[in-house]
């Protein structure tokens, strides 16, 4: 299966929830897909979807998907990576109305640079490679690494001297 999500922010995705589509459509990907639309003015035809989807079923959804595809906002692909999946991530253009400045393009091509983890995708074309990489990555057992608690840790040591 495969997990769409493009967020809950209040402008269009049509490009990436189309792209997903069309891929249905043709047969490109065979398997099921799902998709969490938010705001998006297209309605697929071709993929199961709803607009918004609760927290644990966003979880559960992208535990249970081969790949996960996300919009460039980090809560989404680090959610993905923290189940265990190297998400391929498509940063909202502002050009084209799906956001209000060009951050995520910024941000998605520094994390790709300097971390890794992440199959990052400027061009919707490119969706067919993208999703057998992550899906190749993703069975070789890449892991993301949580130090949470040990901000925390260091936190809690901070706040407790002053």
């Amino acid at each position: 299966m495969i997990f769409v999500t493009v967020g809950t922010h209040e402008q269009q995705f049509d490009r990436l929830v189309r792209a997903v589509d069309d891929l249905a459509a043709d047969g490109t990907v065979t398997e099921p897909v799902f998709i969490q639309t938010g705001y998006c003015t297209y309605k697929p035809r071709h993929c199961e979807w709803a607009r918004f989807v609760p927290v644990p079923e966003m979880r559960s959804r992208m535990e249970e998907a081969d790949v996960v595809i996300t919009h460039g906002g980090p809560s989404s692909f680090i959610e993905a990576i923290a189940a265990g999946k190297v998400p391929v991530v498509v940063p909202r253009r502002a050009n084209l109305g799906e956001h209000v400045n060009d951050h995520q393009i910024d941000f998605v091509r520094e994390v790709a640079e300097r971390k890794g983890g992440i199959v990052s995708v400027s061009d919707v074309a490119l969706l067919p490679a993208a999703i057998e990489k992550a899906r190749r990555i993703t069975a070789g057992g890449t892991e993301f690494e949580s130090h949470n608690a040990e901000f925390c840790r260091k936190l809690g040591l901070l706040i407790g001297g002053l």
